[in-house]
């Protein structure tokens, strides 16, 4: 059993810690405040071909291992969360489906930009009233004389309006299955269709940074052949693709626990009180060492997550675990890095503020804390 990274990893992992602590982590704190999104960064980035790491050379991509780009998202995230998002709701999320559906023409006409970083994509599939139950989607498209009539709206959708978006995939009722459930098809939906319409990003908590909004489909008609693999396939491949994004937003929650670390062990450090720097005290130390030892914890069960899916073994336990564990890593460790500020904590201008606000929605995006519970139980055989 080797834990080491080869060469190729390593080299992702120190370019992409660069970037982070040169171009990313000292506009964060401005980035937060505006709540704008950061166009030469997200560009940057694609020149530098972090937006298509596991994607073949033939269409655009960097031809990295599925580990390589996961490590490469923990890094990103260390040096703001809101990138890291932008970035792995592009990859995993957004291109991802061409990659693994897509038809030898669609990967050329919509990977091949993806991949460069020349645009980004979306992926629609939460709706006002379909989030754990991604079963239930009520966006419904009607085929009619060579066309997809497509009615509905979808919420909380990433990378969905920005200048750079090329569209969004969406999710959408297409008929009835033999066994009376709803026929579920992703259906590719460019930005310039006609009935495609964006709505107001929403104010966040966290995460203010990255693009995200709501999506109304008002008789959006696309050509009946603009549907990824077959028809009726929607729900097992959105099920195939949150389990590889599940191993990416655990390591995005590693990212985000480790610039914790990285702040809450500095201050401690250079505050003193009683004469000394609080870093000195055992109960300071204790937090310390919980938190650099969950979050080791969690980068291996990433890791493993990652490895298993490379070998083209089954990983969905992994994938559950991975995100579970790491996103609660990331809020205790966010917790206890406020503490440590003590009443700096509390104060926008330390970066711990910011990482506290961050957190909480990585125990609720691709998958609730709850659903990967019931995930594990049912692979469990409960």
């Amino acid at each position: 059993m080797d834990f080491s990274l080869n060469e190729e990893q390593t080299a992702i992992r120190e370019t992409c810690r660069d970037f982070a602590e040169q171009e990313i982590k000292p506009r964060a704190e401005e980035m937060d405040r505006a709540g704008e999104f950061p166009y030469d960064i997200v560009r940057k980035m694609g020149e530098l071909g972090l937006l298509g790491l596991p994607f073949p050379e033939e269409y655009g991509g960097a031809g990295a291992d599925f580990l390589s780009y996961c490590i490469a998202i923990e890094e990103i995230s260390r040096g703001d969360v809101s990138v890291g998002i932008t970035m792995e709701a592009h990859t995993s999320l957004g291109a991802s489906p061409f990659y693994l559906f897509g038809s030898k023409r669609q990967k050329e006409e919509y990977l091949v930009p993806l991949a460069s970083g020349e645009k980004l994509w979306a992926f629609g599939l939460t709706e006002p009233g379909a989030g754990s139950d991604s079963g239930g989607t009520q966006t419904r498209a009607v085929l009619r004389d060579g066309y997809w009539h497509i009615n509905g709206s979808k919420a909380f959708i990433t990378n969905a309006g920005t200048d750079m978006t090329g569209g969004v995939t969406i999710t959408a009722v297409t008929g009835r299955r033999p066994d009376n459930r709803n026929e579920i098809t992703n259906i590719i939906v460019p930005r310039d269709t006609p009935g495609y319409i964006i709505g107001t990003a929403y104010k966040k908590m966290g995460w203010k940074a990255s693009d995200t909004r709501p999506l109304t489909f008002d008789d959006c008609t696309v050509p009946e052949g603009d549907i990824l693999g077959k028809r009726g396939d929607g729900f097992k491949q959105f099920m195939q693709i949150l389990d590889a994004g599940r191993v990416a937003i655990a390591a995005l929650s590693v990212g985000l626990a480790q610039a914790c670390l990285d702040e809450a062990l500095a201050y401690a450090k250079e505050r003193k009180q009683f004469g000394r720097s609080i870093s000195t005290f055992q109960a300071i130390q204790f937090k310390l060492a919980d938190m650099d030892t969950e979050i080791e914890l969690a980068r291996l069960m990433y890791y493993k997550a990652a490895w298993l899916h490379m070998q083209g073994k089954p990983y969905t336990r992994e994938a559950s675990i991975a995100k579970l564990f790491a996103s609660e890593t990331a809020k205790r460790a966010a917790d206890q890095a406020v503490q440590i500020h003590g009443g700096y904590g509390f104060m926008d201008e330390y970066p711990v503020s910011r990482y506290w606000r961050s957190v909480k929605i990585n125990e609720i995006g691709e998958g609730t804390s709850e659903v990967q519970r019931m995930l594990i139980a049912k692979l469990l055989g409960c």
